[in-house]
């Protein structure tokens, strides 16, 4: 054997003992995962038990991790950094990694059942009850060739089995929520319950997340799926109607609702989401436009309630929190908030690997306010004091 020939084989044998030592800590991470939820069968069962006007505080991340810097040392610092505060509940908008898979990294960044795993690990470590819907990343991009070439729809499937196969929320401390369990989106054997769609009223507040995506909605990318969209859309629109109807019967002081994609709400900036007439909500890009239907009916629903709404959304990886939606003359919503969370920017390490607390005051005029939390040990450019 030369001695080049050697040096690879090491250095294979060396790129190896990362992965099986972080498919090992993963494997147990979900076994104690799986004790805990069982412990926690019959915790919080009722839902409406949090249904107490009372400030409380809760926590939104989401586009994390791309990297494995971002795996391996910043998501758990994230967590431990949201673990010492008192959350009533943490929320993640989705995707679980990049856009595209990295070649050689140690965490998965490709499709492979690994990767959802190791997101299911992360929630598991978190103490306060966790909130996760499904990001473009996760399923509707899967079928690009750099993440290993799977169907969008069978890995829709299998999270939908992983994440949402009970009517709890995932992490240490549990309770249960509303699910859309009418067979209206569609899976690989046909219609099937829209699960990851859910809904909860927690301190006089209603929530809920929605299965929607960028990519177009799955209208675009590498197979786009006009079928697979038409009936989630058509589901995405009954579920938050229908939320909309369940805070105007609770009397809540407010709704926050919780999706992956960024729709594009104006023409302000086409390098982050679609350009949209923000009168007549049409996309003026020619991409296609598979959000119009659902800000359409956002925006009715929003001016009907009157109350404080909150939008939060992860996809275009720019945090934020700004008032983009427009009336059919051009007027800002004042009751309407978009709340784009911290999220990517592999190049840069850790440097937005951060989340946001939100505090929650049924009594206060705007209901929700906004403290971005910057974890210490994930400073990058200015260390830490």
């Amino acid at each position: 054997m030369s001695m080049n020939c050697l040096q690879n084989n090491q250095a294979t044998n060396s790129n190896k003992k990362p992965r099986i030592f972080f498919l090992a800590v993963t494997i147990l991470l979900i076994a104690a995962a799986t004790m805990t939820q069982s412990a926690f069968a019959g915790d919080d069962d009722d839902r409406d038990r949090h249904d107490r006007p009372e400030k409380y505080s809760i926590g939104l991340w989401g586009d994390l991790p791309y990297s494995d810097t971002q795996a391996l040392v910043g998501v758990p610092n994230l967590i431990a950094d949201m673990n010492r505060q008192d959350l009533a509940f943490t929320a993640h908008d989705g995707d679980l990694k990049a856009g595209n898979g990295t070649p050689g990294s140690i965490a998965p960044s490709t499709c492979t059942n690994a990767l959802y795993a190791q997101g299911f690990a992360y929630f598991s470590a978190l103490k306060a009850p966790a909130i996760f819907t499904p990001g473009d990343n996760d399923w509707t991009d899967c079928d690009r060739p750099s993440n290993g070439g799977f169907s969008s729809l069978e890995r829709l499937d299998y999270e939908r089995k992983l994440f949402f196969s009970t009517p709890f929320t995932l992490g240490q401390h549990r309770f249960r929520q509303e699910v859309q369990t009418a067979a209206l989106c569609l899976g690989v054997s046909g219609m099937v319950p829209c699960v990851e769609n859910r809904r909860w009223t927690y301190g006089g507040v209603t929530y809920a997340t929605l299965n929607v995506q960028g990519s177009c909605n799955n209208l675009c990318d590498t197979a786009p799926d006009p079928a697979e969209y038409a009936a989630r859309n058509a589901a995405d629109i009954e579920w938050l109607k229908e939320t909309f109807a369940e805070a105007i019967a609770k009397n809540s002081a407010a709704i926050m609702l919780i999706s992956q994609a960024d729709p594009g709400w104006d023409l302000s900036d086409g390098t982050r989401a679609p350009l949209r007439d923000p009168k007549t909500l049409v996309e003026t890009d020619g991409q296609p436009d598979g959000f119009h239907d659902f800000l359409s009916t956002l925006r009715d629903q929003v001016i009907a309630f009157r109350k404080p709404v909150a939008y939060v959304n992860g996809d275009s990886h720019y945090f934020r929190v700004d008032k983009p939606l427009q009336d059919s003359l051009g007027r800002r919503l004042e009751n309407f908030t978009r709340v784009e969370t911290y999220g990517d920017n592999q190049a840069n390490g850790n440097n937005d690997v951060n989340w946001l607390k939100v505090t929650v005051d049924p009594s206060s005029r705007e209901v929700f306010s906004y403290e971005t939390q910057v974890v210490p040990a994930n400073r990058t450019a200015v260390p830490a004091p």
